[in-house]
């Protein structure tokens, strides 16, 4: 209560400068990006992936700190809770942060209400991947192989109602499929295990588990884009695989404290979408698997609300919760 107290004081005190002097004068000190996950996700590779060029157009450092925990959740709370100054912001696996709501029975903040959101940064599908010794070539061999193990393949799961673990679910409520999940603390630890046989299947961020598929750590499946992935093209997605409709994987973004000032907002939103802009960083994301998706705080609000709906549905039918 008193940090709530603390916080909007300061945001009135802020708001009260004049508009365009607050948005020319910041930043004035370093900024920290936070990453709510381990380092080697798909959220921590872009964090530092743009840290670098905004810190050229600050004249600041920027400095990326990882707080993993509860599925991204105490990096968020820690953010939702900081000052409204800009100083400390949150990029996030936007999806995760709109499932927690419907997953955990106790949350410390309320995604829809506590940011203020600023961009979506990138959209990177999620790759369905196996260890190279499964013997299934195609998504229609490994539905038929599952279901000829009945539940005896181990799904890694970044994290019980992430992202990566509701396309899991979603994924084998629609094929009939039963796996025996086991969650962990990140994705990449998820991939290692799968590379190392502790686990047979997962699905996770294209930028942070294609290069394990370049060099012949784990075998791609599909993809869970919409359509064909640019930098993969011979690679088919999962719906056109036999499962129609299917779509997920990690949505990107940054979001500030509540209440930050819209013209600090606007700043960071400008500058992060310009750096995105630039072909070489364009060029680069694809090639990694990832496409750069900008947006507006009134659009990026919007895309939470509209996940929370979606992902609600799934957590419902499949009763998954964390207490």
């Amino acid at each position: 209560m008193i940090a709530k107290t603390i916080h909007r004081a300061l945001a009135a005190v802020l708001l009260a400068l004049p508009l365009a002097a607050l948005a020319q004068a910041w930043p004035q000190k370093p900024v920290r990006i936070i990453v709510p996950y381990p380092a080697g996700g798909t959220s921590d590779i872009l964090a530092r992936t743009v840290s670098v060029k905004l810190g050229e157009i600050w004249g600041q450092s920027v400095v990326v700190e990882n707080k993993p925990g509860a599925n991204g959740n105490v990096g968020a709370d820690f953010v939702a809770k900081s000052a409204p100054d800009g100083y400390t912001i949150l990029l996030a696996d936007v999806g995760a942060i709109a499932i927690s709501p419907s997953v955990y029975t106790t949350l410390g903040f309320d995604p829809t209400k506590d940011f203020s959101p600023v961009t979506m940064v990138a959209y990177s599908p999620h790759i369905l991947a196996v260890n190279p010794n499964l013997p299934v070539k195609s998504v229609k061999e490994l539905i038929e192989y599952s279901k000829a193990q009945k539940g005896k393949l181990n799904y890694a799961a970044s994290s019980v109602g992430s992202a990566p673990h509701l396309a899991g679910i979603d994924f084998a409520m629609r094929t009939g499929t039963q796996w025996a999940y086991i969650p962990y603390k990140g994705g990449a630890q998820a991939i290692t295990d799968v590379i190392g046989g502790q686990a047979e299947v997962l699905f996770n961020g294209m930028l942070a588990t294609y290069p394990h598929v370049k060099s012949g750590k784990l075998k791609i499946l599909a993809v869970s884009s919409a359509e064909r992935m640019p930098s993969i093209p011979d690679v088919p997605t999962v719906a056109e695989s036999g499962v129609p409709g299917f779509q997920t994987g990690s949505w990107q973004g940054v979001l500030a404290p509540p209440n930050t000032p819209r013209p600090i907002v606007d700043k960071i939103n400008a500058d992060l979408i310009k750096v995105l802009a630039d072909p070489a960083m364009r060029d680069k994301l694809i090639d990694q698997g990832a496409i750069v998706r900008t947006q507006t705080p009134e659009q990026m609000q919007a895309f939470i609300r509209d996940e929370t709906a979606r992902w609600a549905k799934v957590v419902k039918a499949a009763n998954v919760k964390v207490e």
